[in-house]
């Protein structure tokens, strides 16, 4: 039995897209090419891969079966083509590093830090995105590192990922405020009665239910927005844990604690990126500076 990624391609563009015509626009090809390439391939599988229903077609049961296979032949094609590619080009000038909101900025900082001294004449540009845009600007190649949050949500197909660990999120509020004077025991029915801010990226990927314990509650893009707003005690906010050991924000913010908490929310993190030989030597100092800041961090809250 013989096949060609061109057939496969088709047949998953078909499969996607439920259309010979959609499928064939996207591929730049004819209609009635991509029709032929699809009928030679059943031909070849001894398998029937759609039914045709007028202008629409709808995969059989051994085309469902086929296609996740398929897709992920086609997409170990492409990385073999762009590590290839990549072999015969030199360093990056530059790189966009996109990130969600809730990420803390300490670690953006330890991340520019590492590059300053391994790259010290790339330049970097930091650029607040959410999930569904960083996949995309790494798609079309505007994005070449997206840090995000994977607590919900589905995998990328030929992106190479990189669990990088988790971020505890505490509810934070005015130092001295009226919510800091609250017992254990009344605390969370202060926060359920107080006004919260909500990070937008919470949002945006699907869990606003997890997060919210107001009814009076506001979305805000920007974490150092939320922040300030928190000092100015105008409300309280789920923020990263990390955040209690920057003398900055503790001169005016403190997490409180819950007898209905034992442990702050904790989201799982990624580091996103496509395969090529210039972004996986840029890779590993990124993932040497987050090593480094978390284990910075769990030494200032385990200082024996």
């Amino acid at each position: 039995m013989s096949f060609s990624i061109e057939q496969l391609l088709a047949f998953v563009t078909v499969y996607e897209e439920r259309s010979f015509s959609k499928a064939a626009a996207k591929l730049n090809k004819h209609r009635t090419t991509t029709g032929q390439v699809i009928a030679n391939l059943e031909d070849v599988l001894a398998v029937e891969l759609f039914e045709r229903i007028g202008r629409t077609v709808e995969p059989t049961e051994e085309g469902h079966l086929l296609y996740h296979y398929a897709k992920s032949t086609v997409d170990q094609s492409n990385i073999f083509d762009k590590i290839a590619l990549s072999l015969s080009y030199g360093g990056l000038e530059g790189i966009n590093f996109a990130y969600s909101s809730i990420i803390p900025h300490g670690a953006l900082a330890a991340i520019r830090e590492q590059l300053a001294e391994d790259f010290p004449n790339m330049r970097v540009n930091f650029l607040v995105k959410t999930k569904e845009q960083i996949e995309e600007g790494l798609n079309n190649g505007d994005i070449h590192f997206g840090l995000v949050n994977v607590d919900k949500g589905k995998g990328m197909y030929g992106k190479d990922a990189t669990f990088l660990g988790h971020i505890e999120f505490l509810p934070f509020v005015k130092k001295g405020g009226a919510l800091s004077q609250l017992s254990e025991s009344q605390a969370l029915s202060g926060l359920r009665t107080s006004r919260q801010f909500v990070l937008r990226a919470f949002v945006d990927e699907g869990l606003k239910e997890k997060v919210v314990v107001s009814p009076n509650n506001e979305e805000i893009d920007q974490l150092a927005l939320v922040i300030k707003l928190v000092q100015s005690d105008l409300g309280w906010a789920w923020l990263p844990k990390v955040l209690s050991e920057s003398e900055y924000v503790t001169e005016n913010l403190e997490a409180i604690k819950l007898d209905e908490l034992k442990h702050g929310l904790r989201f799982s993190i990624s580091l996103w990126n496509p395969h090529s030989k210039q972004i996986l030597v840029i890779k590993k100092s990124i993932t040497k500076a987050i090593d480094r800041y978390i284990k910075h961090f769990f030494h200032l809250q385990n200082p024996s």
